[in-house]
C-alpha cells in the first residue's frame, strides 16, 4: 500500500496535467464570427457593382440605379450603412470579390451562367431578362444563329455573352466575335446605331432602358430563353449572408417593392421631349394661364425671365403639377426630394411651391457657377446642371478643355457631354456616368419653347426689356423684317 506521500508524488503530475490542459481549453480561440454577424458588427454593407445605367451612377437625384435601389433596401433591411464600390469590368469586379478584405457582395445585374458559378455563388433571382442580338435598322435582320457568321460583333469582356458566343462556335465553327472591357452596353448599342460594328448582343432589360436614345437600334432575335439574375457572394462555406439575401430578395418579391423598382425603371418610356409646336400651342391656352402668375411672381422674386422659368416647367411636366416622373421627381417643375427639402417646399405637387422652389433652385445654381461664365451661356449652363448635376457639368467641362475647346462656352461643351454615357470617357472623370446627352436636349428644347413664349407674349412686353434680354433672339428685329431662329 502506498503511503499518502507516495500517493502525493504519483499524483501532482498527473493534476498538473490536467489543470494545464483545463487552462489551455479555457484560453482557446472564441468561434469565427459568420459573414453576417461581421457586417452588422461594422455597421456596413460592402457592395461593388458596375458604373452603368441599368446598375449604379449619379444623377441630379444622388446615386441611382436599379440594382443601387434595390441593394440600398437590402442594407436598410440590414440597418447598416451602404458602402458602394465600382469596378471597371467585370473581370475585375469577380476579382475583388473574392479577395479576403473585399466587398461582400456583386450586385451589378449578373447572370448566373455555368461559368461565373465557378467564380462565386448566386442569389435567388430577382430579374429575368432575355439575351437579343441587336442590328442596325437597314441592315438585314439576322434572324437565326446561322445570319451572324461574317459579321462584325462586339460583346462585353468577361459577359455571359461572351460565353454563350463561345458556346455557339462549337455548333458554328466560322463564328467570329471580338470582346472589350473598354465599353459597356450603352457604347455597344451607340457602335451600333452609328454603323461602327454589325452586331452586339445585351440583355432585353438594357436594351428597354436605352433604345430611346439610339433610334437605328433593333432586335434581330433572341439568342436563348430568358435567364436569372441573381448578385454574386464569394465562394466558400459559410452560407449566413446568402440566406438573408435570399430571405430579402423573397420578402420584396412577396410585398411588391421589386415590381415597383421594375416599373419604375423598365415600364416606361420618357416622353418629356420636344411634343411639337401644335400641342405646345394647345397647352399655352389651356394650360398656361393658370399658372402664369406663379411664374411671374417666382421670376421676379429670384431675378429670372418668367418665360424661361416658364419653358423649363413645360420641358419638365408639360406644365402638370401633379407630374411624377419614372425617378420619383414630382411636380410642375420635377424637384427632388432633396431638392425640395432644400428650397423649403413642403408640398411638391402644389403648383405655386414647385415653380417657386424651381426658380430659387436655379437661381441658386446659377450663382454658383464659376464667374468666367457669362451670359448667355450662364443660363444655358445652368440649365443644364438643373438637369444632371453640378458635378457632371464640372466633369464635362473638364474633358472640353482637354480637347482644347472652350469650357465656358455652351457650343463647345454641349459637343462634349453625351461622352459622359461612354465609358472610354466617364471613367475620367471624378463623377463617372451620366446620360450626357439628356442635358442637351434639355436646353435645346427649353430654349425653343423660351423663344415661342417670348414671341407669343411680344405686345405685353416693354420695349426695353426685350432689347436688354441677351437669352433668345426675337422673332422679329427693329425693322420689322422676320429673323432667322437661334442656333441651338
Amino acid at each position: 500500500m502506498f503511503s499518502q506521500t507516495a500517493f502525493r508524488r504519483r499524483c501532482t503530475p498527473w493534476v498538473l496535467a490536467t489543470g494545464i490542459l483545463l487552462l489551455m481549453s479555457g484560453c482557446s480561440e472564441p468561434p469565427k464570427p459568420s459573414t453576417l454577424e461581421r457586417i452588422q458588427k461594422e455597421g456596413v454593407l460592402r457592395v461593388v457593382t458596375r458604373n452603368s445605367p441599368a446598375t449604379y451612377f449619379q444623377d441630379r437625384n444622388g446615386e441611382t440605379g436599379f440594382e443601387y435601389e434595390l441593394v440600398k433596401r437590402f442594407a436598410e433591411d440590414l440597418g447598416v450603412e451602404l458602402k458602394i464600390e465600382t469596378a471597371d469590368n467585370l473581370d475585375e469586379l469577380f476579382s475583388r470579390l473574392s479577395q479576403p478584405d473585399g466587398p461582400v457582395l456583386a450586385a451589378a445585374g449578373l447572370v448566373g451562367s455555368e461559368g461565373r458559378k465557378r467564380q462565386a455563388r448566386f442569389s435567388h433571382s430577382y430579374l429575368q431578362v432575355t439575351p437579343q442580338i441587336i442590328y442596325r435598322d437597314g441592315q438585314t435582320r439576322p434572324s437565326r444563329p446561322e445570319d451572324l457568321l461574317g459579321k462584325r460583333i462586339l460583346v462585353l469582356k468577361g459577359s455571359s455573352h461572351a460565353e454563350q458566343l463561345e458556346s455557339l462556335k462549337a455548333r458554328l465553327p466560322g463564328l467570329q466575335f471580338e470582346v472589350s472591357d473598354a465599353v459597356e452596353v450603352v457604347d455597344l448599342l451607340r457602335m451600333v446605331d452609328e454603323g461602327q460594328i454589325d452586331l452586339t448582343l445585351v440583355d432585353s432589360n438594357e436594351l428597354a432602358m436605352n433604345q430611346v436614345y439610339f433610334s437605328k437600334v433593333r432586335v434581330g432575335f433572341d439568342l436563348s430563353d430568358p435567364s436569372s439574375l441573381g448578385w454574386a457572394l464569394a465562394s466558400g462555406d459559410d452560407n449566413s449572408l446568402l440566406e438573408k439575401t435570399n430571405a430579402f430578395l423573397d420578402k420584396v418579391e412577396q410585398n411588391g417593392t421589386l415590381q415597383r423598382l421594375k416599373d419604375r425603371y423598365y415600364g416606361h418610356v420618357d416622353v418629356l421631349g420636344y411634343v411639337g409646336a401644335y400641342t405646345f400651342a394647345k397647352h399655352l391656352q389651356q394650360r398656361l394661364p393658370r399658372y402664369e402668375g406663379f411664374f411671374r411672381q417666382a421670376a421676379q422674386a429670384h431675378g429670372i425671365d418668367w418665360r424661361l422659368l416658364a419653358a423649363m416647367g413645360y420641358q419638365e411636366s408639360l406644365w402638370q403639377p401633379d407630374a411624377i416622373s419614372k425617378t420619383g421627381v414630382r411636380g410642375l417643375m420635377m424637384l427632388t426630394q432633396r431638392t425640395a427639402q432644400a428650397m423649403a417646399v413642403s408640398n411638391r405637387l402644389d403648383a405655386k411651391q414647385s415653380i417657386t422652389g424651381g426658380a430659387k433652385y436655379l437661381a441658386q445654381i446659377q450663382e454658383q457657377l464659376p464667374a468666367e461664365i457669362v451670359e448667355p451661356d450662364r443660363t444655358w449652363f445652368a440649365l443644364a446642371a438643373y438637369n444632371i448635376g453640378n458635378g457632371h457639368l464640372e466633369d464635362a467641362r473638364r474633358l472640353t478643355e482637354a480637347e482644347g475647346l472652350n469650357p465656358n462656352k455652351w457650343l463647345d461643351v454641349k459637343q462634349i457631354l453625351p461622352r459622359l454615357s461612354q465609358k472610354q470617357w466617364y471613367s475620367k472623370t471624378r463623377h463617372g456616368y451620366a446620360r450626357g446627352g439628356e442635358p442637351v436636349h434639355f436646353v435645346a428644347n427649353i430654349r425653343r419653347y423660351y423663344d415661342i413664349l417670348t414671341w407669343v407674349n411680344l405686345p405685353q412686353l416693354e420695349g426695353s426689356q426685350l432689347a436688354e434680354s441677351s437669352l433668345h433672339v426675337p422673332g422679329i428685329d427693329k425693322a420689322g423684317n422676320e429673323k432667322p431662329l437661334p442656333q441651338l
